[in-house]
């Protein structure tokens, strides 16, 4: 019963989110608390959720420090030789900018942290999306697939954690995999291509006289929701705004690398990190208090909607933990698994990873579910590593999952709706998903048995 109140709790929350009958935070407490309720588990709502609620504080510290310092960094001007190198590349043409879109998350998502690829992504590119009206749908879909996919690397979060719960090498772990995401980048490159040849033809059957203007867009494409084109309510990379310290962009620069190093060796945890250079930033480029204020208030809605989005989705994972539905719901899928089928169990768990990988938390996953299924497997013959890998093959579609702290900044600086989101990022997310798998199972990653 539980873990069908579970699926029947997530079931309706996607329902809600994607037909827009409620807003993404509202669904993520209203729902788990109205389930949670019918399950009986009212005594226990307040402790599952303070500890949901925990275990994102640091996730919601870091994520205010570091909209705070990426916001200041753009008022400065980091950002904008960036942008007009873009510009000059992309030369006004929607498949060079689609397919750079691709090219920069995939470079800076190397870094291993998803809020940091998006907002340079959204800061740099935005305003040329706005200005060649191509929808910037596509950017953060194509964002999320991309960066989901070179976050296995060893200090990605996934890989980390299914190498800890199962006490894996990380290198071991991941080198073999590099083919079967080597796959996956390719098949969002060619996506890239053919939505931007899509793009192209549109925006010239439109507007021919707008494209090579870069005026505004003349509507929306199949694939991705119109949207409106004057670009008054983005204007952090105007050339002539006062918030503006070209004197100060090599200072800058050096910050933001120091810190991007400091955050991939670990020297500090993130979250600290961002403080340290969150609080530099404003003393260097700010230094008088009116100035800070500004900067401060100037970025106010986008801190404000994340971490209540954060705090939100805590609810959702503190009540699917603590009433124990996800250990259920995977319990009950590997008691209906029928013996004859366990040959094929890393098939089916690299399968499965996709929906787990969507509907839970890294951390719910890796540590609570994958454990039971490398414990199945061990039983009949299949190696840690091979079900650790297995279940890596899904993360694909991670990104898009409503748990992932990342995806709302990308999606709430670019001002897209998160319906609007899905609805174009998913099916293309399930092909990835596919690629990968099916290279896996060709090199090795997975086997029947």
């Amino acid at each position: 019963m539980i873990a069908l109140l579970g699926l029947s709790m997530v079931t309706v929350f996607l329902y809600l989110v994607m037909s827009k009958r409620l807003s993404p935070m509202v669904s993520l407490i209203a729902v788990p608390i109205l389930f949670a309720v019918i399950g009986g588990f009212a005594p226990d709502l307040g402790d599952m959720i303070t500890d949901g609620i925990k275990s994102v504080a640091p996730t919601a510290a870091m994520l205010l420090f570091a909209i705070l310092y990426f916001g200041i960094m753009i008022d400065a001007g980091l950002f904008d030789p960036i942008a007009r190198g873009v510009v000059k590349l992309t030369r006004n043409d929607p498949l060079r900018l689609i397919m750079g879109t691709v090219a920069l998350v995939a470079l800076v998502s190397l870094d291993g942290d998803g809020t940091t690829t998006f907002m340079i992504t959204v800061s740099a590119l935005l305003p040329i999306y706005r200005r060649l009206g191509v929808s910037p749908v596509l950017m953060t879909g194509l964002a999320c697939l991309t960066n989901a996919i070179l976050n296995v690397v060893p200090w990605g979060g996934p890989a980390a954690r299914a190498a800890s719960a199962l006490r894996l090498d990380p290198q071991e772990l991941f080198v073999p995999m590099i083919p079967a995401l080597a796959a996956g980048l390719v098949t969002v490159f060619a996506l890239a291509y053919v939505l931007g040849l899509r793009e192209r033809a549109r925006l010239r059957t439109a507007a021919p006289a707008l494209v090579g203007a870069g005026g505004p867009p003349a509507g929306g494409s199949d694939d991705a929701t119109s949207f409106d084109g004057g670009s008054a309510d983005f204007d952090v990379l105007a050339p002539d705004r006062e918030s503006l310290r070209p004197k100060l962009y090599w200072f800058n620069a050096g910050l933001t690398i120091a810190l991007l190093t400091a955050l991939i060796i670990g020297v500090l945890p993130i979250s600290v990190l961002f403080m340290i250079g969150c609080a530099l930033a404003l003393l260097v480029n700010y230094p008088r208090l009116e100035q800070q204020r500004d900067r401060i208030a100037s970025h106010a809605d986008s801190v404000v909607a994340v971490v209540a989005m954060v705090f939100a989705a805590a609810v959702f994972t503190g009540v699917l933990s603590g009433t124990g539905m996800i250990e259920q719901m995977a319990q009950y899928l590997l008691t209906a698994l029928p013996d004859g089928l366990f040959p094929f169990f890393s098939i089916i768990v690299a399968v499965l990873s996709v929906p787990f990988t969507f509907f839970m938390s890294n951390d719910a996953f890796y540590f609570g579910v994958m454990p039971i299924l490398a414990e199945a497997g061990a039983q009949h013959g299949i190696g840690a590593m091979e079900i650790a890998r297995a279940s890596l093959l899904g993360q694909p579609i991670h990104m898009l999952s409503p748990l992932v702290p990342a995806m709302y900044v990308l999606i709430g600086l670019a001002k897209v709706d998160l319906g609007d989101h899905h609805r174009f990022a998913i099916k293309w997310a399930l092909l990835v998903c596919a690629i990968v798998i099916t290279t896996g199972l060709g090199i090795g990653l997975i086997n029947i048995h």
